[in-house]
């Protein structure tokens, strides 16, 4: 597998110098500074390619080409949008870079609840809290018919928890649901979130998810004629929240987004702690099931609770079987080679970290500190070669 690195560009407090230090050879970016929905320029994607280079990596994935709201919504500047899209990846293709990873959340990109989760360890992870949840949907945000959609236990709970955190752990919970996500096109206060919760009102599941395959009509065509891989990234976490429609979120939905869209440009990011946040999903059985389509890799794993919470597991811990992945991700990329792809190399990355050792209290950004990935990275290098060793 191509072991690659989440780098989010010249302000990243995690150095190119870093990610060779921590044995990635490729980097994961994006145009973060023009994520707005307009169309990549060719020379702005030179350059950013041309610094990776210069510190001795290859620009191998884009994560992420901005999926606008009214390309979600089908709003009034959805046909332009598109057309940018289309001009971003043709720009990407003409630079080289041959992945792009995308996702179709609507509003939210990855959600929890806790950027600061106190491990046994003595470190932090990420977590979704689901009775914190809610008492921020229920009671603080007091989202139109968010009672409706959490039992009457888990609000009761949510009171109890309420009650007890002071404003400045409650502004702290607002702040990590609504304010802040790195690479996120969009930074909301509460008035705001509400407004743009009100433009998905009347768009249900089986909307959203035709207005997924609208979009992948056109984009799909384009990638396939440029040598490019589109990979869309699950739903973060994999079940409905803020009354959102989710799409992205079960094997059902994997299956019915590649049948949509037969090009084999039209693929998945194989993220297996997304997935695997789902109550219901085999992700060992989803990587042998998906292989063939599977255009990116993160990995990363999370323990879950029966209530719907969970937090970010070390990567060979949590309730996933890593080396079962792996061996499932491997054996695709020998069956590529076998056909005599260019393209066999599966790359992944090692996806969020605890943040341990010199990064506790240092400024990074949350689940992307660089010794807790390097230590994931590590692992899952482990697992490769051991597979690879053995032939298993």
């Amino acid at each position: 597998m191509r072991q690659t690195w989440r780098w989010f560009g010249p302000d990243d407090l995690v150095k190119l110098a870093h990610v060779r230090q921590a044995g990635a050879v490729g980097i994961v970016s994006a145009l973060h500074h023009l994520n707005d929905g307009r169309a990549w320029p060719l020379d702005e994607v030179l350059k950013r390619k041309a610094v990776i280079e210069e510190a001795g990596l290859t620009f191998d994935v884009v994560e992420s080409i901005i999926v606008h709201e009214d390309i979600k919504t089908r709003g009034p500047r959805c046909a332009e949008l598109i057309d940018n899209y289309k001009a971003s990846i043709r720009a990407v293709a003409k630079a080289g870079v041959k992945t792009v990873c995308y996702n179709f959340m609507a509003i939210t990109d990855w959600t929890r609840t806790d950027l600061d989760y106190p491990m046994p360890h003595g470190g932090t992870a990420l977590r979704f809290d689901i009775v914190d949840f809610c008492a921020y949907d229920v009671l603080v945000l007091k989202r139109p018919g968010a009672e409706d959609e959490h039992p009457a236990e888990r609000i009761e709970a949510a009171r109890k928890r309420l009650a007890e955190k002071s404003e400045s752990e409650l502004a702290r919970l607002e702040q990590n649901l609504i304010g802040w996500v790195p690479a996120r096109e969009f930074i909301f206060d509460r008035d705001s979130f509400k407004r743009v919760l009100d433009t998905y009102r009347d768009l249900s599941v089986d909307g959203l998810r035709e207005n997924l395959f609208a979009l992948l009509s056109e984009i799909a065509p384009v990638a396939e004629e440029e040598g490019v891989k589109l990979a869309i990234h699950p739903d973060d976490p994999p079940f409905p929240i803020f009354g959102l429609p989710r799409i992205v979120s079960t094997a059902e939905d994997a299956r019915k987004i590649l049948a949509a869209e037969s090009s084999p440009a039209n693929g998945l990011t194989l993220c297996t702690g997304s997935f695997g946040a789902g109550q219901s999903n085999d992700l060992v059985a989803m990587a042998k099931e998906f292989a063939p389509r599977v255009h990116f890799a993160h990995l990363r794993n999370v323990t879950k609770e029966p209530d719907g919470s969970f937090h970010e597991a070390e990567h060979l811990e949590g309730d996933t079987n890593m080396v079962a992945v792996v061996a499932a991700l491997l054996a695709e990329e020998k069956r590529r080679k076998a056909e005599g792809r260019a393209d066999h190399d599966i790359p992944m990355r090692p996806d969020h970290g605890h943040a341990i050792v010199d990064d506790i209290g240092k400024k990074v950004n949350p689940g992307y500190s660089c010794i807790g990935r390097l230590k994931g990275l590590a692992e899952l290098r482990g697992i490769i070669r051991t597979i690879e060793h053995f032939g298993l």
